[in-house]
């Protein structure tokens, strides 16, 4: 049964399930307060890098079942489901800020004009659901029946399109059988394992999911460290251990650590959440001070070999946080750029996407480029924090050519140990020995 659905939020996650949505055969309307990006999007500019959204979009506006608009309370009025799909930014505290939330509940309640079904997309923490309903009751004065759902998202950045179109499991949270039902249908043409359970609940598991995966991850970074102090190979732990079907292998590979639009602001907001029931989550804790270490680390890295960075080189290839976005939240290049700046290296950037976002954050503390070998040249050390396919295909031996020392830190492990070797680099990386190269540093680990 095919619905009329209102998106508000043309962020990544509305922007990617209201586009999946008509897809499926809806018509759905995505609205924005921002006129600017509305614009873009009725012109074909879309405001995010995903693989396969643009062509989507495309596709589903010449077939009238997608469009665009800033008439946030005629679109509320239209539609039969509503979906809040607004940023909760992480706020000082680390709690997770709703004042988008808020915003969009009450300008829901001033426009409801009859049944409607308000789902809730966007991470928000437990209770956020009553809150909502409360607030859209207060404004609406009851004139209207109403039900809220909470249907959180598992989009992995740079495969949305595809998570959505053929995800794992849509979890729906709702005190309402009619509701539920209708969620249900509105899921079925993507084929998946529906997990029905309590608006509250359904708050949790996204929490609980988010916050295990970067558990997983800084668990073996922390395992990394050991295994550079014992002369030990992470990579093969990792393989050993990922092939115990109780483990898994996803989310066990060390590198310089996780950051995004999810993780990082995800633990810290379920840290709160616990500390807001009277519950000293210690686990989280830990997992979030080893990811700040893994970045801290990579810099150490880089000082261990060269001694002083006052006037070095250095290349960082890649800015966004990981592939196939240009994502730069929490990026760990806006935490180890400044700080090589501070110590006083020349930075030179490479990444085919993500410059512009960059550029916002970092400004011109360092120089960027989209040619890797440009980036490169004449650097005496090049460090590696995102595993794009450009830099995995590096020329290494133009590469060696092109510095003026062979010397790269590798924050993603991406290049094979006895291949380095033998090419005479040295070459850091995490978790796994140091191979020597050909030129003999003062400062060498």
């Amino acid at each position: 049964m095919l619905k009329n659905i209102a998106v508000i939020g043309t962020g990544y996650v509305g922007l990617v399930s209201g586009v999946c949505f008509s897809e499926a055969g809806n018509h759905v309307i995505c609205c924005d307060i921002d006129q600017g990006k509305i614009n873009g999007l009725k012109r074909g500019i879309i405001p995010i890098f995903e693989p396969g959204l643009n062509q989507l979009v495309n596709k589903n506006v010449a077939g009238d079942r997608l469009s665009f608009t800033s008439d946030i309370p005629e679109a509320i009025q239209k539609a039969e489901i509503i979906i809040i799909a607004v940023g909760t930014p992480m706020s000082r505290t680390g709690e997770a800020d709703l004042t988008y939330i808020k915003q969009v509940a009450k300008t829901i309640g001033k426009h409801l004009n009859g049944y409607k079904i308000v789902v809730n997309k966007s991470t928000v923490p437990v209770g956020t659901g009553k809150m909502v309903k409360n607030l859209i009751s207060e404004i609406s004065r009851d004139r209207y029946a109403f039900d809220v759902v909470s249907n959180p998202e598992f989009l992995r950045e740079g495969v949305a399109v595809k998570d959505t179109m053929q995800m794992e499991r849509a979890v729906i949270g709702a005190s309402s059988a009619k509701a539920m039902e209708v969620m249900v249908q509105l899921h079925q043409p993507f084929t998946t394992k529906v997990v029905k359970t309590t608006i509250e609940s359904a708050e949790m598991i996204k929490y609980a999911a988010n916050a295990f995966l970067a558990t997983k991850i800084s668990f073996m970074n922390d395992i990394a460290n050991i295994c550079e102090r014992a002369e030990a190979d992470v990579t093969k732990v990792s393989e050993g251990i990922g092939l115990d079907s109780r483990i898994g292998q996803k989310f066990l590979q060390a590198g310089v650590g996780f950051g995004g639009s999810c993780f990082p602001k995800d633990t810290a907001a379920l840290l709160h959440i616990a500390e807001s029931f009277g519950y000293d989550f210690k686990l989280i804790k830990a997992v979030m001070e080893t990811n700040i270490g893994q970045r801290i680390q990579i810099i150490k890295k880089v000082e261990s070999i060269l001694g002083s960075l006052e006037g070095k080189s250095i290349s960082i290839l890649g800015l966004a946080f990981k592939p196939n976005t240009n994502d730069m939240r929490y990026a760990p290049a806006l935490d180890i750029i400044p700080q090589l700046n501070h110590l006083g290296a020349n930075v030179k950037t490479f990444d085919p996407i993500a410059i512009p976002e960059a550029k916002k954050q970092l400004g011109y503390i360092c120089s960027y480029s989209d040619d890797l070998y440009e980036t490169i040249q004449g650097t005496d050390a090049c460090v590696i924090l995102t595993g794009w396919k450009e830099i995995k295909n590096l020329d290494l031996e133009k590469t060696k050519r092109l510095m003026n020392q062979p010397l790269v830190v590798d924050g993603r492990n991406l290049f094979d140990l006895t291949t380095m070797q033998n090419l005479g680099f040295t070459y850091v990386s995490v978790g796994r020995p140091v191979v020597y190269g050909e030129t003999t540093f003062s400062n060498i680990i």
